[in-house]
């Protein structure tokens, strides 16, 4: 019994949840970016340069019996993948501060530490 409930305490736990929902997010975002490689920038970009190597699929690139064309597509993917991450978190993280910006309680407008001790310096004079 002692098993089993570590096991469920272990995976209810909010973290295994998040990561189990990210995993599922990655791999239908994957799958986007996969088909924007596939559909979109390799017509519109890479297909004036497999049509001067004499290719329709850049995974059939090959060099002797290297095929590095399969290399190609994983890192062109992998580009893009990035970009969109990057992007996206640039988006995020701006967001995020305007909202910290907005929920900063305004400064104090009070007299600063230097006047303050410059009124108890005048003070103590004057005694």
């Amino acid at each position: 019994m002692g098993f089993i409930k570590e096991f469920k305490d272990f995976a209810m736990r909010g973290n295994v949840i998040d990561l189990a929902v990210g995993v599922i997010i990655g791999a239908a975002f994957g799958a986007i970016i996969s088909s924007l490689v596939a559909d979109v920038v390799t017509p519109l970009l890479l297909n004036p340069a497999l049509d001067a190597a004499g290719v329709d699929d850049i995974q059939k690139l090959k060099f002797g019996k290297v095929a590095y064309g399969k290399f190609l597509a994983a890192t062109i993917n992998f580009i893009v993948i990035a970009l969109c991450i990057f992007s996206l978190l640039k988006i995020v993280n701006s967001a995020n501060k305007k909202k910290e910006t907005e929920a900063a309680p305004p400064a104090p407008t009070g007299p600063t530490q230097e006047e303050l001790l410059t009124e108890i310096r005048d003070l103590l004079k004057k005694q």
